[in-house]
């Protein structure tokens, strides 16, 4: 018996052994892929399997700008489709701005000169070629002054703008010395001015609202007082005055005041400009000075220079009558009296208005019978929505001395605290834990993303875009006077965030990404795209169609960071080699097991100059 038992007790003891070292090899099995995943040496068996699943931390992936071609011989198979390059005429395509498309527009309120797209057979599935001998923009602060000439070729500027000290040109690249129409002693000079009555230098002022920017020295300038502008004016016989800005390293959209609102939040900026930006703000009742008010912060500015302002000493030097400058004054002089901005300021030819900060404090408004209220329950539902000459109510306060929408910190206090829309609940789903929460994520992730490009924090990279912002954590978690981040919140997103993103003293604006972006060719140098593709799966567009966007807005040698599940990668990855990028694939920070992992691009520098292959349109 006594025998019988040790053996029984030998094989009891034999099982448990194997059984413990079965498990400690699936332990270190596991443990050494997650250490290959970025937070470890990995071992030989990690190794092993990232090489096999092309899950490694880009080896050969390169950042950095040479201006040549580099094939890494990434096959992926024979079904890849090719897409070759548009004609050089396509080097500055901009889609729905297209300038032949425009012309096809009534030219009344500026309708011609708004977002008009191709339909779908007139679309390019080609990609769009840079201009012979491009090269890398200056890095800031150095491109605010400097641009190459072989990258926006174009010195009508130079001519029509010489006596103003917009841009000249020297040698083979173009200089900015910082001049305006209104300011042609300098920005700084003229900012200068401003910041005697505006609240600039303590950080009350973050978000500011240049209309009709020109080269967008104003924006420019702002950035080392840190104020983050958002800078537009429409493509017209200004060639490239929208591009100048961006290459300059400046944020830009191509866009005008016409018929449609502006694709932003009501209660974004903390300040509205125009610089002799010739916008009838008189006209239509009063339609774009209401327009302003509505994206305009409570307790905002709204600076107006140049004509009419001071017209009595200066309607000979901009050769209009006294009669013509007196009544657009009054004009503009009643309108602010309705939507009841208090005039702060009227010195030499620069007058400055300030928003009430809520409707108690503007008890006359509310028996003007002259004041229409907007009917629209949503004021923030406004892509390709009419604009109205009507006035957005403010929200509804407790007291007199409440800013309505609630109050904000100043900057940089204000990026991390709770935004108002979110302490408030006036955002569907979320709350201050989970805002708290999104922040904590996306620290975590930029951790990595530096981790797997050293160049992003350098200043290799000055133009940002997140093509799926959320609550602009992502943006928050990178924010560096180095870089800047345009955060687009698509119109088809469940919840619109775009709010929230504008009261943490970021910038960005609402976007379709089945349609061209508001931009020139080559002007984003890293592109952030998280679950982009998820949210479009099932929409109207191709997967094609978005890339190929992405593809024209970012420069050679630019990189793209997605963040999306596994096979939607692996669809975009197969895709993107046919468009001339380089690709790796790594796992989600946390480890392989996840379903979500990062593809990593750099597109390809190459040039008109560099191909006979082109497609003709």
């Amino acid at each position: 018996m006594a025998v019988k038992g040790n053996a029984a007790d030998n094989r009891t003891r034999s099982s448990v052994s194997i059984f413990i070292i079965i498990s400690m090899c699936c332990f270190f099995y596991i443990l050494g892929a997650w250490q290959k995943s970025g937070f470890g040496k990995g071992d030989s068996i990690a190794i092993e399997i990232t090489k096999q699943t092309d899950c490694t931390i880009l080896p050969n992936l390169s950042f950095e700008t040479h201006h040549s071609r580099s094939d890494f011989g990434d096959d992926i198979g024979a079904e890849v489709r090719t897409f070759e390059p548009c004609h050089e005429r396509y080097r500055d395509y901009t889609p729905c701005q297209d300038q032949n498309r425009a012309m096809l527009f009534p030219r009344e309120n500026m309708n011609y000169r708004e977002r008009h797209c191709p339909p779908e057979e007139e679309k390019l599935y080609c990609l769009i070629p840079a201009p012979e001998g491009y090269v890398a923009p200056f890095p800031w602060p150095k491109s605010r002054d400097f641009v190459p000439y072989a990258n926006v070729p174009y010195k009508s500027l130079t001519v029509e703008k010489a006596v103003q000290n917009w841009v000249q040109y020297e040698g083979n690249v173009f200089r900015f010395p910082g001049g305006g129409t209104q300011f042609p002693q300098g920005a700084d000079t003229y900012i200068d001015q401003l910041a005697s009555v505006i609240p600039i230098a303590n950080g009350t002022v973050r978000t500011a609202l240049d209309t009709g920017c020109g080269v967008a020295s104003w924006g420019a300038y702002l950035l080392k007082r840190n104020v983050l502008a958002m800078s537009f004016a429409p493509r017209d016989s200004h060639e490239a005055q929208v591009q100048f800005a961006l290459e300059r390293g400046v944020p830009a959209i191509i866009g005008v005041l016409g018929t449609i609102k502006l694709p932003y939040p009501s209660r974004s900026f903390d300040m509205a400009h125009c610089s002799r930006c010739l916008i009838p703000w008189g006209a239509n009742d009063g339609m774009y000075m209401m327009e302003v008010d509505r994206v305009l912060r409570p307790g905002g500015y709204w600076v107006l220079s140049g004509p009419p302002i001071n017209w009595k000493n200066n309607y000979k030097a901009w050769q209009r009558t006294e009669e013509d400058l007196e009544d657009e004054q009054k004009k503009i002089e009643e309108i602010a009296e309705l939507l009841c901005w208090e005039k702060v300021s009227e010195k030499s030819e620069i007058a400055i208005w300030r928003k009430r900060i809520n409707s108690d404090s503007c008890a006359v408004r509310q028996d003007e019978p002259r004041v229409r209220t907007c009917e629209s329950s949503y004021a923030d539902d406004v892509w390709y929505k009419k604009m109205e000459a009507c006035i957005v109510p403010f929200p509804e306060v407790d007291n007199p001395e409440e800013v309505a929408g609630g109050e904000l910190k100043t900057f940089p206090d204000r990026l991390n605290d709770v935004p108002p829309r979110i302490a408030s609940g006036s955002v569907p789903g979320f709350s201050v834990e989970s805002y708290q929460e999104d922040n904590r994520l996306w620290k975590k992730h930029v951790k990595a993303y530096k981790r797997l490009n050293k160049y992003i924090d350098t200043g290799r990279y000055r133009n940002i875009m997140d093509m799926n912002a959320g609550l602009g954590s992502f943006s928050a978690a990178i924010e560096s006077p180095k870089l800047w981040v345009m955060n687009v919140v698509p119109t088809i997103a469940d919840k619109s965030t775009l709010g929230v993103i504008y009261e943490r003293g970021l910038i960005g604006i609402y976007h379709d990404w089945c349609e061209g972006f508001s931009t020139y060719p080559r002007t984003y140098d890293l592109i952030h795209a998280n679950a982009v593709f998820s949210l479009y799966n099932k929409n109207r567009c191709k997967m094609e169609d978005i890339l190929l966007e992405m593809d024209r807005i970012l420069r050679p040698e630019g990189a793209v960071i997605f963040r999306d599940q596994v096979d939607i990668l692996m669809k975009v990855k197969r895709m993107v080699t046919g468009m001339r990028w380089n690709t790796k694939m790594v796992d989600h920070e946390d480890g392989p097991l996840l379903q979500e992992k990062v593809l990593v691009a750099v597109k390809q520098y190459w040039a008109g100059g560099h191909t006979n292959e082109t497609v003709e349109v």
